[in-house]
């Protein structure tokens, strides 16, 4: 069936501002390119480099007073630090707490052993063994030991109530005074804590008693104390039922230790911000010194105390802030950068270089500022895009710069801001490679302007001035250079088609243009007028003459499979065509355009210059074979098989060549080119062109389409105007008007 024609209005006045989630979307990996960016930013140029801090010998004079730029700790060395918690923990008194149940414990210990054997009966002497034998076995079920003539002494129970009374008024004159378990306060510190009553107080380690202080009061009150078989019941009695009554806490003590240790801060000395550490001729200490080094440290990216870390979150934040104003610039003014990410990777490159340069520069002169290669990513940029992107591009890099630690302060940023924005408008049309050269001129003379501003704001020496700027001359030679070493790569990886680009593809004796010109010389002779046309109204309306002349001069290549079969190439009568059905015929005619792409990718056509051949037919109608097929068979005739692929004109310069070359051809046929036949010739094709919505994707106004139409006219009337009659021709011409052309086959063009 007939695919419906677009609607009428198909011309664009400019295209819808997008909405807040399209920025969004396309500020995506432009987020991850400020991140990463940022982290490159950090590690070039660490936030402590730009710290220079004099350390001086200790004894020395310090030249100059050193006031702190911020807080920070000086730190213990690890030795000294272990040594200081141990004398912290060591301090801590051990806790001992008071058991007031100790006695009551023992007082019911010595009740069930005396009530278990005096079950056991002793009868006569001679029966003393098997009571013994009796005892031990009771005594061994209540924990004790007693040797067979200690149990056969115990077996008498006169011999065991005198040792058990004598065991409890032991224990009864010493526990509760207090008894620590044996051996407790053997390598214990002089004076111990002892808990008593919900109090605690400190007890001289010496002065607590001890199981020896027991044995002594034992021994005053032993009853038996001659007998060694008594004795040594006695001691076992002792040993048994013993329990102190002292308890040493040794959870407690070891939280209290824990507690001790923590108190001591693992640093010798807090310097406050603006605290002056050493001053102008002060002999300089030992920890004037110590806090120097610690100020350099830092510096040099050491964190003490948590200082380091924080410092660099923030300097991260304040890049990614910097960054962000460059991501969401193009975000909302140049989105379709973000259609290729190879794009947004050479624009990382670009200010990754700088980063780089800014470390090495920060390292090699005092005045770093007119090292920096900004000026060789703006022109990078600048010829790739445009001057616009270039200057943002130039202006974020040197916040982005001039907000870095190692190179705040003095005249950095204005120096690096003056190379970058000359750099970005030294090149604003990239015609001809000499223009580097003006190029160079133009950043030299503003890193010379801006030295001298900055020397005399800053007070350098004429010395130090000259050396800048010779520095800044020698910045834009290398900037320049190296944006000429890189263009190629980058134009390659972007996919950019660069004015030099296009200026080498308009080269006429490129192989496509010489095979055009010798095998389809009427093709050729169509598309050099065809580009004189494009390029003529391309250039009054502002778009990209270069690209609109270059597009055209390819536009046609297809037609190089089968050259013939084209009207301008066919000499004298005879047509191909008229032995095909119209449906090959429109075959042939609409493969040129898929013919003409495949070239193009063989050849490696820029891809601006491709689009041409794509477009420049559009979607419209091949209307001849379309006729004769519906004059045949109206039913057999499918609109599709005479149309173009397309697509339609994207570009404001294919939409002009896709005017000029139903134009060209039209106005070519034209009996008598007046500038009024040709204005009639010309409204009526673009008025179809408008009407069958070939121009509806194009970025035309209305507006620029009337501007167009003049200058074909104008242009069109100057190529074809009437010739005077030269003598000697006058048969020529009249024979050539005989048939109808006006011209003879001779002078036909």
């Amino acid at each position: 069936m007939p695919q419906a024609a677009d609607p009428p209005s198909t011309v664009r006045s400019g295209s819808p501002m997008s909405g807040w989630r399209d920025v969004v979307a396309r500020a995506g990996a432009g987020g991850v390119l400020a991140i990463v960016l940022a982290i490159v930013a950090i590690v070039a140029l660490p936030p402590g480099e730009g710290l220079r801090t004099p350390v001086y010998e200790i004894g020395a004079v310090a030249e100059e007073t050193v006031i702190a730029p911020f807080a920070f700790r000086v730190p213990r060395p690890a030795d000294e630090l272990a040594r200081e918690r141990d004398r912290a923990a060591s301090a801590v008194a051990p806790l001992f707490r008071f058991a007031p149940d100790a006695l009551d414990s023992v007082r019911a210990r010595l009740t069930r052993l005396d009530s278990a054997l005096n079950d056991v009966p002793v009868g006569t002497p001679e029966d003393a063994a098997l009571a013994g034998e009796r005892i031990r076995a009771r005594a061994e079920q209540a924990g004790l030991s007693f040797t067979p003539e200690e149990a056969e002494l115990l077996a008498f129970p006169s011999r065991r109530e005198a040792l058990f009374t004598a065991v409890r008024r032991t224990f009864e004159r010493t526990l509760p005074d207090g008894v620590a378990p044996s051996r407790a306060l053997d390598g214990l510190p002089a004076t111990v804590r002892v808990g008593r009553d919900g109090d605690e107080r400190n007890v001289a380690t010496d002065a607590v008693q001890s199981w020896s202080d027991v044995l002594r009061v034992a021994r005053s009150v032993h009853p038996q104390a001659s007998s060694a078989v008594a004795d040594g019941a006695y001691q076992e009695l002792l040993t048994g039922v013993f329990e102190p009554s002292l308890r040493y806490d040794s959870t407690t003590t070891a939280t209290r230790r824990a507690e001790a240790i923590a108190q001591v801060m693992p640093w010798r000395f807090e310097v406050r911000s603006g605290e002056k550490i050493v001053g102008a001729h002060e002999i300089v200490r030992e920890e004037d010194r110590v806090r120097l080094e610690t100020l350099r440290n830092i510096a040099n990216g050491g964190a003490v105390g948590g200082i380091g870390s924080w410092r660099l979150l923030g300097a991260f934040l304040v890049d990614l802030a910097v960054l962000s104003i460059f991501v969401l610039t193009l975000a909302f003014y140049r989105p379709e950068l973000y259609a290729q990410p190879r794009t947004l990777l050479v624009l990382g490159l670009s200010f990754a270089v700088v980063l780089l340069g800014a470390a090495f520069a920060v390292r090699g002169s005092a005045v770093p500022g007119v090292l920096i290669p900004v000026g060789a990513a703006a022109l990078l940029i600048s010829i790739l895009f445009d001057s616009r992107i270039a200057l943002v591009s130039a202006l974020v890099m040197s916040v982005l710069i001039g907000v870095q630690p190692a190179l705040r302060g003095g005249a950095t940023l204005f120096l690096v801001l003056a190379g970058g924005v000359a750099a970005a408008f030294s090149v604003r049309a990239l015609e001809r490679r000499t223009q580097f050269v003006s190029s160079i001129v133009a950043i030299a003379g503003a890193y010379a302007v801006a030295v001298l501003i900055a020397g005399a704001a800053y007070g350098w020496s004429s010395a130090e001035m000259l050396e800048a700027v010779f520095l800044g001359a020698l910045n834009a030679v290398v900037s320049v250079a190296l944006a000429m070493a890189l263009h190629p790569a980058a134009e390659e990886v972007c996919g950019v088609d660069t004015y030099l680009k296009l200026l080498e593809w308009s080269d006429l004796n490129r192989p496509l243009l010489r095979r055009l010109a010798l095998e389809a010389p009427g093709t050729w002779a169509h598309t050099l007028s065809m580009a004189n046309l494009v390029e003529s109204a391309t250039r009054v309306v502002g778009g990209n003459a270069l690209l609109a002349r270059v597009g055209t001069y390819y536009h046609d290549i297809g037609k190089l499979a089968r050259p013939e079969f084209f009207v301008e190439n066919q000499g004298g009568d005879r047509n191909p065509h008229d032995a095909l059905k119209p449906t090959a015929s429109a075959t042939i005619i609409r493969d040129h355009v898929r013919e003409g792409l495949e070239l193009a990718d063989t050849h490696r056509v820029p891809r601006a210059v491709r689009a041409f051949i794509a477009e420049h037919h559009g979607t419209s109608s091949i209307t001849y074979f379309l006729e004769k097929a519906r004059v045949r068979d109206a039913r057999a005739a499918q609109t599709e098989a005479f149309r173009y692929p397309g697509p339609r004109p994207q570009s404001l310069e294919t939409a002009i060549c896709m005017l000029a070359d139903g134009v060209e051809a039209a106005a070519r046929v034209l009996p008598d080119p007046t500038p009024e036949r040709v204005r009639e010739v010309v409204d009526s094709i673009v008025h179809t062109r408008v009407e069958s919505g070939q121009l509806r994707d194009a970025p035309i106004t209305l507006q620029q389409l009337e501007l167009v139409k003049d200058e074909f006219v104008r242009v069109l009337s100057a190529m074809r105007h009437r010739r005077i009659e030269y003598p000697g021709s006058a048969g020529i011409t009249r024979a050539g008007a005989a048939r109808g052309d006006g011209s003879s086959p001779a002078l036909r063009s």
